[in-house]
């Protein structure tokens, strides 16, 4: 905890932004961190509430109440060792994770929560402004040879737990730079890829070598997913050169549109957009796709398409309209009934607010309109409702809508299916590696020695879950190499 009185005397704070019309003029980060001093005012914030269901509400089971106390007290660096007991990469976490943890606080029953992800992204900064971050190679090798095939957030979590404890780590990356889906489909404007950079670098340190541009498995992978592949190793070959696998490829299968005029150019999967805009900003190699002055659809209202909506007003979109297929939920959550369950609320991005973003909820894509050579120009939509959990569209209610560009972002529906085909690996009813995450051998496939974890196992999901599973999936392959594991789980 922090300070007792804490909670009563001091609201929470939330950390500064740069104003929208100098930020709409570049692609670096624009969130403050937080003041040596309000950092601990906001740790003092931190109640002595008994039974800290922030733990759990963490997927990485944060030790919370600690840091926040040793922050209050400025304790920097003992507050990074207790942020680094639990969590590999607090500086990705303290950027882009949606902070389930605070949802779960108890000070939010009935008053603002804590603002742990603000303390969080404050501690790793803090560190590394220090120089308190710095590699822990082992301090003896075992002589096992672990492949890792992706380097999002779960292999690398992977990576650096096993390198840590004496194996020989190689990361296989198909993409041309490391971080899977945080280095080239999240805008550098909330994670800027210096931040991954640095880590790569500590992990090196540590013994792990990443290889780029190498695609693993022998067949082709689906048309729209990024590959930068220039080398291919197949599954059979890191079997016979590896003593275990961990594939952590993460779920890059968009979900389609299957409308009318789904062709149309114009009309993108999210990432189509995403990852080339990355690719131009760190690599200079220019994105095809420029919306300056067009009219934008947005479809899907989640994290990927609020990327969309800020990546468009940086270009200088004429308009953006964003679509969600679900009725808009409310302002604020009925706190009794969820706590400290994730809640269901309005949750407004701070893109949202970089132009007049015209949201519409409850409304289905019915299809795309030409402008008679092939690119699109409008779409064709109608209202509907929901009630017993189904959908029916309200009669009467179709719109049509200027749209220039439309990109889909209604989220992933599984890992590629020819890299799992190509281990053997069985699925489960969603085409995700069939893995159990209980009981012994966690995370081990049906495949002897080929383990799976993060997205490619449980489907789309958080960042934290993601470095969670490759956590623990190092500690199943260290145990099944070495017989027993000292890693924590």
């Amino acid at each position: 905890m922090g300070k007792p009185t804490g909670f009563m005397e001091f609201e929470r704070l939330e950390e500064g932004y740069e104003p929208v019309e100098k930020r709409l003029t570049h692609y670096k980060e624009f969130v403050q961190t937080l003041s040596d001093d309000n950092a601990k005012t906001q740790g003092a914030r931190c109640m002595d509430c008994g039974i800290p269901f922030c733990n759990n509400g963490c997927p990485v089971n944060n030790i919370i109440p600690d840091w926040n106390d040793l922050v209050y007290r400025g304790n920097w660096k003992q507050a990074l060792d207790v942020l680094h007991s639990t969590n590999n990469f607090p500086d990705f976490t303290g950027r882009i994770c949606p902070a389930p943890c605070e949802a779960a606080c108890t000070l939010g029953i009935n008053a603002a929560p804590v603002g742990i992800k603000s303390i969080e992204h404050f501690i790793i900064d803090k560190g590394w402004e220090m120089g308190w971050v710095v590699p822990q190679p082992p301090k003896a090798k075992t002589g096992k040879k672990v492949a890792i095939v992706g380097s999002g957030p779960a292999g690398m979590a992977a990576a650096q737990q096993l390198a840590r404890v004496g194996h020989d780590v190689t990361v296989f990356e198909k993409s041309s730079r490391i971080g899977g889906l945080l280095g080239f489909g999240i805008p550098d404007f909330k994670l800027n890829k210096s931040v991954i950079d640095r880590r790569v670098a500590q992990m090196e340190a540590e013994g792990v070598v990443f290889r780029t541009k190498v695609i693993v498995g022998d067949k082709a992978i689906p048309a729209g997913i990024n590959n930068d592949a220039t080398e291919t190793v197949s599954a059979a070959q890191l079997k016979k050169d590896f003593d275990a696998v961990i594939l952590a490829a993460g779920s890059e299968v968009p979900r389609d549109l299957p409308v009318p005029g789904r062709e149309y150019k114009g009309v993108y999967a999210a990432l189509e957009f995403l990852i080339p805009q990355n690719k131009e900003v760190q690599q200079g190699i220019k994105n095809p796709i420029n919306v300056k002055g067009k009219h934008v659809v947005v479809i899907g209202g989640g994290d990927t398409g609020s990327d969309c909506v800020g990546t468009s007003y940086r270009h200088g979109a004429a308009s953006v309209t964003q679509f969600e297929l679900m009725p808009a939920p409310p302002e604020q959550e009925d706190k009794p009934l969820v706590w400290p369950y994730w809640p269901l609320k309005m949750r407004t991005s701070s893109s949202h607010k970089e132009g007049e973003t015209v949201r519409e909820f409850a409304v289905a894509t019915k299809a795309f309109v030409d402008d008679g050579q092939g690119n699109v120009k409008a779409l064709k939509a109608v209202r509907v409702e929901w009630k017993d959990g189904k959908m029916s569209e309200i009669a009467g209610s179709e719109f049509e809508l200027p749209c220039d560009a439309a990109f889909l972002a209604m989220g992933f529906v599984n890992p590629v299916a020819s890299l799992l085909d190509a281990f053997g690996v069985d699925k489960d009813g969603r085409g995700n590696a069939k893995a159990t995450t209980d009981g012994e051998g966690c995370y081990r496939t049906n495949v002897d020695g080929v383990y799976a974890a993060g997205d490619v196992r449980r489907g789309q999901s958080l960042v934290v879950w993601a470095i969670r599973e490759g956590r623990q999936a190092a500690r199943e392959v260290d145990a099944f190499l070495m017989g027993t594991s000292a890693l924590p789980r």
